[in-house]
């Protein structure tokens, strides 16, 4: 006499997928415009910023009594000549 084959029980909890949720699917849609909306923003800003042209130094009336931080010890730079 042939003996009965045991059939495996099913799993009871089956496994969920991580965007099934309507939630989870709009919190990575808005996660997803959020940076691209911040990359179009940075690349705006820094093509303005560079078509002012080059940085020009200050000044020398600007750096009368200007202090220099030198190794943690304020120090006065001398005014120029």
């Amino acid at each position: 006499m042939a003996e009965p084959v045991a059939e495996p029980m099913p799993d009871p909890i089956p496994p969920k997928s991580p965007l099934k949720t309507p939630r989870g699917k709009w919190v990575a849609i808005l996660t997803g415009a959020l940076s691209i909306l911040i990359g179009v923003a940075y690349l705006v800003l820094i093509t303005v910023l560079d078509s002012r042209g080059p940085l020009q130094p200050p000044p020398p009336e600007a750096l009368v009594g200007a202090v220099a931080a030198v190794s943690g010890v304020a120090a006065e730079v001398p005014p120029p000549c």
